[in-house]
């Protein structure tokens, strides 16, 4: 006859063990399904519209803020004869000056006929300084092979302060005062949309920060 003993009636493997811990709850859905945008995408729809919107507010600094402020007026460049300094279609802002401030190698502007409006802006190659005091001016294309015509000293009007290339074609579809509505309202349609899209973005972090505090509470 055998006697157990209380190791045999309560085996070591049979010791009554704590519950299993319960599986992970499955994740949550992702940011991009949370709120239906994959965030790639609207990483770069959003750096899109800021980069238009600082594209509009250069345009409008370029054509109405430097020019307003230097008392200067914005032109555009007509034909090829400053290739490939000004390139047809360049914007240039010009600035007065007087004819005893102009310099060779300057690009200036004239006006070629006193009943002829129609700015030329070429360089100046050469200075003449007259018996009666004044100057006479010799300019020239980059692209031409032969200076213009001799340019009297009242004949000059402006020297080119900067110009942009192609710009001078937004310069050309928005005239006057047209120009300066057509850049306010544009530069300010971008503000409302630079400002919704900061609203979301705002938003979505106050949502996201509500998630992650409703995932740490302790649960009952």
């Amino acid at each position: 006859m055998t006697t157990a003993t209380i190791t045999d009636l309560f085996p070591e493997s049979a010791e009554p063990t704590s519950p299993a811990p319960a599986a992970p709850a499955p994740a949550t859905a992702s940011e991009p399904e949370r709120h239906g945008k994959h965030p790639v995408l609207s990483g770069l729809w959003t750096g899109f519209t800021y980069g238009l919107l600082a594209l509009v507010l250069v345009m409008a600094t370029l054509l109405i803020v430097v020019p307003k402020v230097a008392g200067g007026i914005p032109l555009t460049i007509l034909s090829g004869s400053m290739e490939p300094n000004l390139p047809v279609g360049s914007l240039a802002v010009v600035v007065p000056v007087e004819p005893e401030d102009v310099r060779i190698g300057q690009v200036v502007t004239y006006l070629p006929n006193p009943d002829d409006p129609t700015p030329i802006t070429h360089r100046v190659t050469g200075i003449t300084h007259r018996a009666d005091g004044g100057y006479t001016f010799t300019f020239q294309g980059d692209a031409n092979a032969a200076p213009d015509k001799p340019v009297q000293d009242y004949q000059v009007r402006a020297k080119v302060l900067y110009a942009v290339p192609w710009l001078g074609h937004l310069n050309n579809a928005v005239n006057g005062e047209n120009k300066h509505v057509a850049l306010y309202v544009v530069a300010g349609g971008m503000f409302v949309w630079a400002g919704s899209l900061y609203w979301r973005a705002a938003r979505n972090r106050r949502a996201d920060a509500a998630d992650a505090g409703a995932a740490d509470a302790p649960t009952a």
